[in-house]
């Protein structure tokens, strides 16, 4: 090693070993310069959702069964999380698309380590189940995902498209029974859509429903029901390793995340029906304490894991927050009644 002020030919060797201890030097304040920094920035940013949180354990309620778009919504939020408030808690409060949880959730008002996911299929379920308890009892702090259904079969079913489906449901639409979530939820406004689609009373859909995806799914593989709807990711695994059959999706066009799955409209059934997750945290919440949860979910949408399991999922980035986010709920409660009323799952 040589020093960098001498001039050429006039430089000075340092002894064996100094060059390599200084070098060592150099690395080691580097080292502890990036992790002080480290530090500094994670305490900043921390330091909000440490003093909203309160010494209190971050709880997420996934209000449904394990295995369905919930339960992986709400895993997927701790796991994005991690690097930002630590440890966290998801537990599964399952039934009735998510309104057996959401009272229990509104119970929790004014606590700020409490959070809910929650989407399309509860803004149904309300409805459908006449809920006591309302989205309008909780704060929704973000919208965070939207994906598409698959509807589909059982590999053993003789069904092989979805102008196959269509036209028994136009036969006898009682005689086709489809599993899916909830009762009231995005499954079966799905159902009842392309029920109408195709000129049957959608009031008469056989429509099977379940507490949770995982629930469904066992359905659908059995072959217990005709066919089955649900989110692609939930469903994705067995349409690539042959168990089910993917018949359409329920977007405008083919996905690349199913590739020569036709849309619903390709088969002939103009219906187009999206799903939307997002998160919730109690009424009661002090400003400083909401604005901290908002910030740590903004945090957490740019992080590199969430944004991974986002690619990974198929799922689309629909992050919303604030005033955009109120209206979008607003509207969304009022186009889920008028459809719900269209197909008869509501009076």
């Amino acid at each position: 090693m040589v020093t960098e002020d001498q001039p050429p030919g006039r430089r000075r060797r340092l002894p064996r070993g100094v060059g390599l201890a200084i070098g060592g030097l150099a690395s080691v304040a580097m080292i502890a310069t990036l992790v002080v920094t480290g530090l500094e920035q994670r305490s900043t940013a921390a330091h909000a959702y440490e003093a909203a949180l309160g010494g209190r354990q971050l709880s997420i309620m996934a209000p449904a069964n394990p295995g369905g778009g919930w339960d992986q919504t709400s895993r997927a939020v701790q796991a994005s999380l991690a690097d930002i408030v630590g440890r966290s808690e998801v537990y599964n409060v399952g039934g009735a698309g998510g309104t057996i949880g959401l009272p229990q959730f509104v119970r929790h008002s004014g606590e700020a380590n409490e959070l809910m996911v929650t989407g399309a299929i509860m803004v149904g379920a309300i409805l459908t189940n006449e809920s006591d308890a309302t989205l309008e009892d909780v704060d929704m702090l973000a919208r965070l995902t939207t994906e598409y259904l698959v509807v589909a079969v059982p590999a053993s079913s003789p069904i092989q498209t979805m102008e196959e489906l269509g036209a028994a449901m136009a036969e006898d639409v009682g005689s086709v029974s489809i599993a899916g979530g909830s009762a009231g939820g995005v499954e079966q406004v799905l159902a009842g859509l392309i029920a109408q689609a195709v000129g049957a009373d959608p009031a008469q859909v056989s429509y099977v429903a379940h507490s949770g995806g995982g629930e469904a799914l066992t359905t659908m593989l059995s072959g217990s029901s005709t066919a089955g709807i649900s989110g692609i990711s939930e469903l994705a695994p067995y349409i690539a390793d042959g168990s089910m059959r993917a018949l359409a999706v329920s977007s405008a066009e083919e996905l690349a995340t199913l590739p020569g799955v036709p849309s619903l409209r390709d088969a002939g059934i103009d219906v187009e029906l999206q799903n939307w997750r997002g998160i919730a945290g109690p009424r009661g919440l002090e400003p400083d304490e909401r604005e901290a949860l908002v910030a740590m979910l903004d945090e957490m949408h740019a992080s590199e894991t969430w944004n991974q399991i986002l690619e990974d999922r198929g799922w689309g980035d629909a992050y919303l927050t604030g005033p955009e986010l109120e209206e979008f709920i607003d509207e969304e409660q009022q186009t889920t009644e008028q459809v719900l009323r269209s197909i008869g799952l509501v009076e």
